[in-house]
C-alpha cells in the first residue's frame, strides 16, 4: 500500500469545470485516491453550505471553507476565525451609501444587506449555486461570520482597502470581492488540519486556480496549478496540471504518481 498522503482540492475552477459541472474523470480520480486510504480535503472561498451536495457525493468530510476561517476535520469543527464585528458594521454603512450591496456568510446561510441588486444576481449567478441570497439588513450584527462578499466593481474597491486594516480583500469576480480577516487564508486553515494529523511535507498535496489560492500553493510541499489559471497563479506552484476541462485534476494525480 502507498503511503497516506492528504489532498486538498479548490471547487471552482479546479473540482468544478468552467460549466460548474465535476467532471467524470475527477469523480473516478477522488474515488480512487480514497479507495487507496489517502485523504481528500477540500479548500474553497466558499462557505460549507454552498457545497454540501459536492461534499456528499465525493465522501469527503474534511474541509477549509471561507478561505481559511472555517475548518472541519472528520466532520468536527476544529477552527473559526470570524471577522471583526465593528468593523464589519462600519464597512457595511459605508458601502450602502455608496450603492455597494453586502452579502453575508455564515457556515449554514448568507444573507444580503439589500433585497435586490443587479451586483449581487450576477456575482452569485455566476456560481451557479441555485440558490440567491436571503434578505436580513441585520444578520451582521452580533453574528459570527467568516466571510462577506462586497459587490464593488474593480478599481472602485481602494476606499476600502485603505481603511479596513482588519480585513484583507480578494477579487473573485469583475464585481465583487471577497472580505475575510486580514492574515488569514486557505493555507492558515490547512496548517490547522495538518497540526491535527501530522502529515510531513512530502505528503501534502493541493490544487488550485486562483487568487485565493496563492497561500496554499505557495505553503503546501506538492503543489498545483490548474491549466486554466491565470499566469500569476501558475507562478506560485510547482507543478502545472492540464485545463479543468481536460481533466486537469485526474493529470495532475497522475502527475504526482497518487493515482
Amino acid at each position: 500500500m502507498k503511503e497516506q498522503s492528504i489532498i486538498f482540492f479548490d471547487i471552482d475552477g479546479t473540482l468544478l469545470d468552467t460549466d460548474k459541472k465535476l467532471p467524470d474523470s475527477a469523480k473516478r480520480a477522488v474515488a480512487q485516491l480514497k479507495a487507496d486510504g489517502h485523504i481528500v480535503a477540500i479548500a474553497t472561498g466558499r462557505a460549507p453550505f454552498m457545497y454540501e451536495d459536492l461534499r456528499k457525493e465525493l465522501g469527503i468530510e474534511t474541509f477549509v471553507s471561507c478561505n481559511g476561517q472555517y475548518v472541519v476535520l472528520e466532520g468536527e469543527v476544529i477552527y473559526q476565525n470570524p471577522l471583526h464585528k465593528e468593523d464589519l458594521v462600519a464597512m457595511t454603512e459605508e458601502a450602502l451609501g455608496n450603492d455597494h450591496p453586502v452579502v453575508y456568510l455564515s457556515d449554514e446561510d448568507m444573507m444580503s444587506n439589500v433585497p435586490e441588486h443587479e451586483y449581487i444576481n450576477e456575482g452569485i449567478a455566476s456560481l451557479k449555486l441555485g440558490i440567491t441570497p436571503g434578505h436580513d439588513p441585520d444578520y451582521h450584527n452580533g453574528r459570527d461570520l467568516y466571510q462577506t462578499l462586497l459587490f464593488v466593481p474593480e478599481g472602485e474597491e481602494q476606499q476600502y482597502v485603505e481603511k479596513y486594516d482588519s480585513f484583507d480583500f480578494i477579487r473573485w469576480h469583475p464585481v465583487s470581492l471577497d472580505v475575510i480577516p486580514k492574515g488569514g487564508s486557505k493555507a492558515n486553515g490547512i496548517a490547522k488540519v495538518i497540526d491535527e494529523l501530522g502529515f510531513p511535507p512530502e505528503r501534502q498535496y493541493a490544487f488550485g486556480d486562483g487568487p485565493n489560492d496563492l497561500e496554499m500553493l505557495n505553503t503546501v510541499h506538492n503543489s498545483y496549478a490548474m491549466g486554466n489559471a491565470k499566469d500569476e497563479v501558475k507562478s506560485h506552484a510547482k507543478y502545472i496540471t492540464k485545463h479543468v476541462n481536460d481533466d486537469g485534476v485526474e493529470h495532475g494525480l497522475r502527475m504526482a504518481g497518487l493515482i
